[in-house]
């Protein structure tokens, strides 16, 4: 046992004294440690239930043998973090996360973890510490916010971004907003939509780090506190047989989320967050492999906001199992994985039903006969970007319009809200990447802002920052290499044609690229937007997006 460090033997005696100044009995330091890492805090709203999931867990390793000590993570609450600074300080938590937990997990010995996520960079952080540490881990997520009702209907997070553009453009009044305000999340979990929160949990789910429901079960739902008891039991079996995170997270384990990523119409984020866990797991990731899943995996899902469902909606429908096993059945995932169940996929998956076909459309009645993302390439964005394609109205799946060029995103939300942004044109948001922003933004605020105002269906946004999973339309993020780092989205000019054709995953601004070396060779280098503190040390080491924005030694 790795807790033998600093619990067996003379040598130990010091360690053991702290130990007792804890509480602890010989009999708890007889067992195996088992480390709880809990997010949970008092202003996240997908975070302040897992102080309820935690305890759940310490029951469940205590059942099963353990002692179970908890230590913290943090995370931030994008939503109100959207539209100022505090974005900024949203992504770059990914990697604090994850260093933060090594250094805990490592400093005290333990011999397991359960991880206990929830939000947006939260999950996948965990994940990277759990892929770098190579520990016994099993997550188990605070689970997903019920829907809120607003005069009859569903509605989530992403209508309460549009309802603000839709108040810009007179279309609503401020009472209707107060409306939205007081119903739209009437629950703690995270934002009810196939957001970048929700993604993740369902993602953890399908590469085989999570039990059944990890993604699905509500919050609210006692059977949330049953699945953490499980998750406490689970670790001290994967401890007992030995089976590890990189046991699990193989490539065809990456293969496999993003097969169901394809088919629930993930958010744009899971290709920043998949090629980073992959990263740690030491498996190599070319996004370019995500548009040969997408072009033989159908999307099966639209949930919000691409569509009206919503996560309570998938639950009862069967949940992530019931759409990995529609996805066995055309033979498109790899079933002989071992798990954290202890079981392979195929066990796992093999009979779970699909109790609503319209939630979980079947093989042949789906959405699309491509999944939900797609990949773009073309002289912007030599290196790739990303769009949800599920989200696109049919319309504006191929597109040319003049750009309408802005160097930071409240420019080009001051534009949107102010009228100056008409049907046909493509709004293109740099120097807000990974290095330029830096911290790579969310553009949730400009994205709802056209939705709100009427010109989703008219009207492209690009980005070298990236999108909140609530953000829908023409929405394309990741623009690699970024602006800040010399690309070609730097080297646009107003009123430029950009064509974006998204069934043949290309994007391009139509100028010649002698005129390009003639704008290329006037370009300098910006200074960075913040050179003080964490984000100037993070502007220096992170790299690019189609990378993952992970972090390199300098």
């Amino acid at each position: 046992m790795r807790s033998d460090a600093v619990t067996k033997g003379m040598q130990t005696a010091p360690q053991r004294s702290l130990f007792n100044a804890l509480g602890m009995t010989e009999e708890e330091l007889e067992r195996p440690l088992v480390g709880i890492v809990s997010s949970h805090n008092e202003i996240v709203p997908g975070h302040m239930n897992i102080d309820k999931i935690v305890e759940a867990v310490k029951t469940g390793v205590a059942m099963a043998g353990g002692t179970p000590i908890v230590f913290p993570a943090i995370a931030v609450c994008d939503g109100i973090a959207m539209g100022h600074v505090g974005m900024k300080y949203s992504l770059v938590t990914r990697d604090l996360i994850a260093d933060s937990t090594e250094c805990m997990a490592t400093a005290h010995q333990f011999d397991a973890l359960v991880m206990v996520p929830n939000c947006d960079k939260n999950v996948p952080g965990l994940l990277m510490a759990a892929a770098r540490m190579n520990i016994p881990t099993v997550f188990v997520s605070g689970g997903p916010m019920l829907a809120g009702h607003v005069k009859g209907q569903k509605t989530s997070l992403s209508s309460m971004f549009e309802a603000v553009g839709a108040h810009a453009a007179g279309k609503m009044t401020a009472e209707d907003v107060d409306d939205y305000v007081c119903n739209a999340c009437p629950t703690c979990g995270s934002c009810s939509g196939m957001y970048t929160a929700n993604s993740m949990n369902c993602l953890t789910e399908a590469i085989g780090m999570g039990l059944q429901g990890n993604g699905t079960i509500p919050a609210v739902y006692s059977q949330r506190i049953q699945l953490a008891k499980h998750a406490g039991m689970k670790v001290m079996e994967l401890l007992e047989k030995n089976i590890r995170p990189r046991d699990i997270l193989t490539k065809e384990a990456f293969e496999n989320a993003l097969t169901v990523d394809m088919a629930l119409g993930c958010s744009t984020n899971t290709m920043l967050h998949l090629p980073a866990i992959a990263h740690e797991a030491g498996v190599e990731i070319n996004l370019d492999i995500a548009n040969e899943i997408s072009e033989r995996t159908p999307n099966l899902c639209h949930l919000a906001p691409a569509g009206h469902h919503y996560m309570e909606e998938l639950n009862e429908a069967g949940g992530i199992y019931a759409v990995m096993n529609e996805l066995m059945e055309k033979g498109l995932l790899h079933t002989d994985l071992i798990t954290a169940t202890g079981k392979t996929v195929k066990e796992n998956i093999s009979g779970a039903a699909n109790r609503n076909p319209e939630i979980i459309r079947p093989l042949d009645n789906p959405y699309s006969e491509k999944g939900g993302i797609a990949v773009l390439r073309g002289n912007i964005a030599p290196d790739s970007c990303v769009v949800k394609r599920s989200a696109v109205v049919p319309e504006m799946l191929v597109h040319e319009g003049p750009a309408r060029v802005f160097d930071c995103e409240e420019d080009a939300i001051a534009a949107i809200k102010g009228g100056k942004i008409v049907a046909g044109d493509v709004v293109v948001i740099r120097y807000e990447g990974p290095k330029g922003g830096p911290g790579m933004r969310e553009m949730l605020n400009p994205t709802s802002a056209i939705a709100g105002m009427g010109l989703g269906s008219s009207v492209a946004l690009i980005t070298d920052g990236r999108f909140s999973g609530a953000s829908r339309g023409a929405s394309i993020g990741h623009v690699s290499p970024e602006a800040a780092a010399g690309g070609p989205i730097g080297l646009i000019e107003e009123g430029d044609v950009i064509a974006i054709d998204i069934p043949a995953n290309t994007i391009n601004v139509k100028v010649s690229d002698e005129v390009l070396a003639e704008r290329r060779a006037k370009w300098q280098p910006r200074e960075p937007k913040i050179q003080t503190g964490y984000l100037a040390r993070y502007a220096k080491m992170v790299t690019s997006a189609d990378r993952g924005a992970v972090l390199e030694i300098i």
